[in-house]
């Protein structure tokens, strides 16, 4: 029997080879993960400058700079990378969202700031990618299929972020609702005419003044007093 101890060579290299295989392992993941993400910011990139129907898999390829061969080692055909590019698009908006109303300031009812927000969100390339999502679902079923849950998942993400930045509204959730529902109708519909056909800056001005009014009396009751109190408070210098 061989009782001799193992060599100190032998202890390093056995402590150290399943360190450097999940080193390893763990530069593979992040590699995949990095070519996927350049995948899924070509489709997007490609529904901005192509449109949804002229958003092909050889052209994707072409905008990630990579093969077609080595693409589709990552999705196995043009619905999966769609439905990824869906997912991404949806959880960067979120983000961007989230991002903008955390450096609100503090003061209630801030529906400015969050109107412009929410502006500036929809008035960004991404949501000319998500648009021609839209547009193309009516027609492709297979689209819909994939672009309908994710949309339900993003607006219920949406009105969660919106609970949490107006608290005050939720004495009154009908109305806040509607709020929502107007707020989205207006910005969005406006963003979509933007493409085509933009507001002067005054009209944009008029419109989300008039927005705000509006907005302003969708107020609960209560929050309308405090509101109109702290106006006067302001204007008598109080």
């Amino acid at each position: 029997m061989n009782t001799d101890a193992p060599s100190p060579v032998r202890r390093r290299n056995a402590r150290t080879g399943p360190t450097a295989a999940g080193k390893e392992i763990g530069r593979q993941a992040q590699k995949s993960a990095s070519t996927r993400k350049m995948i899924v910011d070509a489709v997007l990139q490609c529904l901005i400058k192509y449109g949804y129907a002229n958003t092909s898999t050889p052209r994707i390829a072409d905008e990630a700079g990579l093969s077609r061969g080595a693409m589709m080692h990552h999705f196995s055909n043009r619905n999966t990378m769609i439905q990824a590019a869906i997912e991404y698009l949806h959880a960067k908006r979120l983000r961007a969202f989230r991002r903008a109303v955390s450096s609100l300031p503090e003061t209630e009812p801030h529906l400015h700031d969050a109107l412009m927000a929410y502006w500036r969100q929809v008035t960004h390339p991404l949501f000319v990618a998500f648009h021609e999502l839209a547009v193309a679902s009516r027609t492709d079923k297979d689209l819909e299929r994939i672009l309908k849950p994710a949309q339900a998942a993003f607006y219920r993400e949406w009105y969660q972020l919106a609970v949490d930045l107006f608290p005050e509204w939720q004495s009154d959730r009908t109305s806040f609702i509607l709020a929502l529902n107007f707020v989205q109708s207006t910005l969005e519909g406006a963003a979509v005419r933007r493409l085509s056909h933009p507001m002067s800056g005054q009209e944009e001005e008029q419109l989300f003044d008039y927005l705000e009014t509006c907005l302003r009396n969708l107020m609960p009751a209560d929050l309308k007093s405090r509101t109109g109190t702290k106006r006067l408070e302001t204007v008598s210098g109080a």
